[in-house]
């Protein structure tokens, strides 16, 4: 606690810390200040525990960075400056405060200065290499002071975001420690692209969600929310002129939550984001400089149109909503003027709702039997002297391309678009593996990397045995981290094309935030790293050593993460001759302490410590579970292990 009184021969200041009033009596304001600071954080340091300098455990890895031994305390006198009149630096700035404050608990003071001074955190534009582009940034954390500086407010932003991962919080003898680790960070990220998309259209998610999500996003240095809005089971788009979607296609009568048809929840489900909570979505992504990227999905994938507007398909319905998770062969049709018409009044809306550049248009699992037998179809064929129906595909999704060049946007879609031939300036979203992705690259053109094998974080994450429902796969925080998107086979100049990165999360089973929160995280912060960090800087042990810093952060956060890279996975080696199974047990975390049996018994804190590979005889049943000191941090998981004769019988 800091007072000040002036007195006839100078300043007389009043320091309270920790129960000790000491005053000071200078005659200079500019000495006053010095010493203030200096001998309240003399005091700070006098009362510290013998506590290890805070760990510099960033998600994701910066560029490049260098440690200093010992580090930096933030305390009441601290406070942040910003260079300039720029009104978004000084939001960033009282912003910043606000974050410390809540950690700390006490408030700093938010300054202009025109340099670093002693004990301050100071936020500057500009005086940083061109080669940090726009959203690079350095970051200094010495003990006299703590510098973010960048080019741009986006590379300002992401310094703040590492900065806020550094602060360590102690309490110590009823003292408050707020201690950062001394670092030298020059940062940028690898790609331009960085992902994550949540698929609104299958379940409608509120608005209050979609604004914690872009929060996780901006942890993770996320810069892209690709938001599919439409879909067979749902349309989730404001539309003025056309009601009837909002009236009709945006409620289903149930939901299928397990795989067999019969599994049908008979609730009803649905919603749509109004125009002006788009615009607020928009603009609250704006804030933490993420780019909303809408999917409006066309031509497959339309069923909710059709239900309200039927004269949009080839048959002319009726429709009903499906409940079922399917793909259905009802879509647009390809032939009828009034298809294009009503495509482009929608997109005009969308355009006004979403300033970005680029615009998704789906463009996926699109079955041709409906256009084979249309005759509307089909005439647009022969008009357009096209050879089949997959080139009638690329004549719609290229037709689309030239309106939204009128309203100066660009394409995006999934990489079914390449089929029958692709739209001059698209650019192509690789789902279906790698391969769509190296195609367009080859051709030309930009790319996003997405593959199901690697990015699709609706699969599992575990053993499924120990995981809730999902649609399949198995992707573990491993697989995701060790995937590169820029494929070997592309050279030089075809690599330049590789544009970045995206996970996708899509909720055919994924009923609720909470389960939308553990499908993504922790695998979102290893997409976090694989775009941003430079290939060589990613190294797997040192990710797993930071992410039990950052389960931290998530439980600070209240993110309903998954744990599951914190269950043993089994390994074995059947030696058929001697009647023994040698025996390995993983995990994806750090230097994890696992406990086994093989006597039937549950794991305990006093069960045999897994050091190596080790041996059992057959028939065995091996029980494994991860503690951390006392108290067990994973699942257990079961293997058993049968014996050569016993499983050839079986």
């Amino acid at each position: 606690m800091l007072q000040r009184w002036t007195t006839g021969q100078g300043y007389a200041i009043i320091i309270k810390f920790g129960g000790t009033i000491q005053c000071i009596m200078v005659k200079e304001i500019s000495i006053a200040l010095v010493l203030l600071l200096t001998t309240t954080l003399q005091q700070v340091r006098a009362q510290l525990p013998n506590l290890p300098d805070p760990v510099a455990a960033l998600i994701p890895q910066p560029s490049s960075m260098k440690t200093s031994p010992g580090q930096y305390l933030i305390n009441e006198t601290t406070r942040v400056g910003y260079g300039g009149k720029d009104s978004l630096v000084i939001q960033m700035a009282e912003e910043l405060a606000e974050f410390i404050k809540q950690k700390a608990g006490f408030p700093l003071t938010v300054t202009p200065s025109i340099q670093p001074l002693y004990n301050m955190i100071y936020l500057q534009l500009g005086q940083v290499p061109d080669s940090l582009g726009k959203e690079g940034y350095i970051l200094n954390i010495e003990k006299p002071h703590v510098l973010i500086k960048a080019k741009t407010h986006a590379g300002l932003f992401y310094g703040i975001q590492s900065l806020k991962q550094l602060i360590s919080v102690d309490v110590q003898k009823k003292i408050t420690l707020v201690r950062l680790p001394l670092v030298q960070i020059v940062d940028k990220p690898r790609f331009e692209w960085r992902g994550s998309m949540l698929d609104c259209g299958r379940y409608f998610y509120s608005v209050d969600f979609i604004k914690k999500w872009l929060d996780y996003m901006a942890m993770h240095k996320l810069n892209v929310f690709h938001w599919h809005l439409t879909e067979d089971h749902g349309w989730r788009i404001e539309s003025k002129k056309y009601p009837r979607l909002n009236e009709i296609s945006s409620w289903r009568a149930g939901t299928q939550y397990g795989r067999a048809e019969h599994q049908i929840d008979p609730n009803p489900h649905g919603g749509f984001y109004t125009q002006d909570q788009i615009r607020e979505i928009v603009q609250y992504a704006a804030d933490r400089f993420i780019t909303v990227v809408p999917e409006v999905e066309m031509p497959g994938h339309s069923l909710a149109v059709l239900v309200a507007y039927p004269e949009l398909s080839c048959t002319g319905g009726p429709f009903k909503m499906p409940v079922i998770w399917d793909i259905q062969d009802d879509i647009f049709c390809a032939g009828k003027a009034e298809t294009f018409s009503f495509l482009e009044d929608i997109l005009s809306e969308v355009v006004e709702l979403f300033p970005g550049k680029i615009i998704h248009i789906g463009g996926d699992e699109a079955p041709k039997k409906r256009w084979k037998e249309c005759e509307h179809c089909q005439a647009r064929i022969q008009e357009e002297g096209l050879k089949d129906e997959h080139e009638l595909q690329s004549y719609f999704i290229k037709r689309i391309e030239q309106f939204l060049q009128t309203k100066e946007r660009s394409i995006i879609g999934w990489d079914e678009i390449l089929e029958g031939g692709l739209a001059p300036n698209a650019t192509v979203m690789s789902w279906r593996g790698t391969k769509g992705g190296i195609e367009a690259a080859r051709q030309k053109h930009d790319v996003v990397m997405a593959p199901n094998e690697f990015m699709y974080f609706d699969y599992y994450q575990g053993e499924p045995h120990l995981e809730p429902h999902a649609i399949g796969g198995l992707i573990t925080l491993e697989k995701v981290y060790g995937y590169d998107p820029v494929p070997a086979e592309l050279d030089k100049e075809e690599r330049k094309h590789i544009k970045g990165v995206q996970a996708n999360i899509w909720s055919e089973y994924i009923h609720s935030p909470e389960k939308a929160e553990y499908m993504a995280f922790p695998r979102l912060a290893a997409l976090a790293e694989i775009a941003w960090t430079p290939l060589a800087r990613k190294n797997w042990e040192d990710f797993t050593r930071r992410m039990e810093t950052q389960y931290k952060r998530y439980d600070e956060a209240g993110i309903n993460y998954s744990r599951s890279a914190k269950n043993v996975r089994f390994q074995t080696e059947i030696d058929t001759l001697a009647n023994v199974a040698t025996v390995t047990l993983r995990t994806n975390s750090y230097k994890p302490e696992i406990r086994y049996t093989v006597d039937g018994s549950e794991p305990g804190k006093n069960s045999p410590l897994y050091e190596g590979p080790f041996p059992v005889t057959l028939p065995a049943t091996i029980r494994a579970q991860v503690f951390e000191g006392d108290k067990p941090a994973g699942k257990v998981n079961v293997r058993s292990v049968l014996s050569p004769a016993t499983a050839e019988y079986h």
